[in-house]
């Protein structure tokens, strides 16, 4: 497998009246072809923003890429032009937004919506791009997709919704799906549905996907890699077998913690990470956790630590050695 995505020193600003909102802080990740990488953690930590910037829909004004590099098949997306940049979108790189409802338009059917980028990318004629798009619709698990095809968003249940927007991603083949929370608002059934319809689709199309989550939970059994994020930054990095076996920051702990487990004999309590993020506005110089951090020594409060390997291939940004409840200093 080749290299497909090289982020480097990612840092995204949005410039506000109360002051610059740090929203992302020199985000740095790779991701290989037809790899998956979770990126998870609380609302407000940046993983939504670090998306938009990797896809270039950051609203400006308030909101500006102030740095880094965005290399996608070694080629720099931050210094393209727009119209280069529109023919990556949905063509090579796609995404699955948040809101199923709002992301489609109600005024138009599921079929124009489908045809819109196959026509626009592929060249297709209206009914070459109709026949893909019921295609698509069957692929995506939407019952009777021949007859549903020229009905508007409002006629489909959430879930269905969510899978005519997956419909719409993968309408071009991309190498690269970024899907940010696709089970949001859905119940635990269709949630389930929704993620092994994605990891089914990604063997079959060996297409790279980008998972964005707050639940721990949800990229277990779905991501190769992980991303724990927390106030624009990430503080630490493994693959999903070492992150829930051997989790290394104190905030990654304090997520574990806080989920309940189906294999627990006693029904111990839950116990919730205290406190609140930090102000994106004016970040403390030290460690951002370090407010909530049971495991804070003097050092956390004068540098922000940076990623650096704990094992072979695990990274964390901390000053304490926190492995099996440990809280020396490293």
């Amino acid at each position: 497998m080749g290299r497909l995505l090289e982020v480097k020193d990612l840092r995204t600003q949005f410039f506000t009246q109360d002051g610059v909102v740090n929203a992302v802080n020199g985000v740095s990740f790779t991701l290989d072809e037809g790899e998956s990488l979770g990126i998870v953690g609380e609302s407000g930590c940046g993983k939504s923003v670090s998306a938009l910037s990797i896809m270039r829909l950051i609203p400006h004004p308030p909101g500006k890429i102030v740095g880094g590099q965005v290399l996608f098949q070694g080629r720099d997306l931050l210094k393209i032009s727009e119209d280069e940049m529109r023919r990556v979108r949905g063509k090579d790189i796609a995404m699955i937004f948040q809101d199923p409802m709002t992301s489609l338009n109600p005024v138009l059917t599921i079929c124009r919506q489908l045809t819109e980028s196959l026509e626009l990318h592929l060249g297709m004629d209206g009914r070459a791009s109709r026949k893909r798009a019921i295609e698509l619709l069957d692929l995506v698990g939407v019952a009777a997709a021949k007859s549903r095809i020229d009905d508007y968003p409002h006629q489909f249940s959430g879930g269905m919704r969510q899978r005519v927007m997956i419909a719409m991603a993968i309408s071009c083949s991309p190498k690269l799906l970024v899907a940010d929370e696709p089970t949001t608002a859905l119940d635990v059934t269709i949630q389930a549905q929704i993620l092994d319809l994605i990891k089914n689709l990604r063997k079959e199309l060996g297409m790279a996907v980008i998972l964005i989550t707050h639940d721990l939970g949800v990229v277990a059994g779905v991501c190769d890699k992980i991303n724990v994020m927390y106030a624009g930054f990430i503080v630490e990095s493994a693959t999903a077998t070492d992150l829930f076996k051997d989790p290394r920051h104190p905030y990654t702990l304090g997520l574990l913690r806080s989920i309940p487990k189906i294999n627990e004999i006693r029904r111990e309590k839950l116990i919730p990470i205290e406190g609140l993020p930090p102000d994106l506005i004016d970040l403390p110089p030290g460690c951002p956790f370090f407010p909530r951090c049971p495991y804070r020594v003097d050092k956390c409060l004068e540098t922000n630590p940076k990623l650096e390997p704990a094992t072979r291939g695990h990274y964390a940004a901390c000053w304490v050695d926190v492995t099996g409840g440990n809280n020396g200093s490293r």
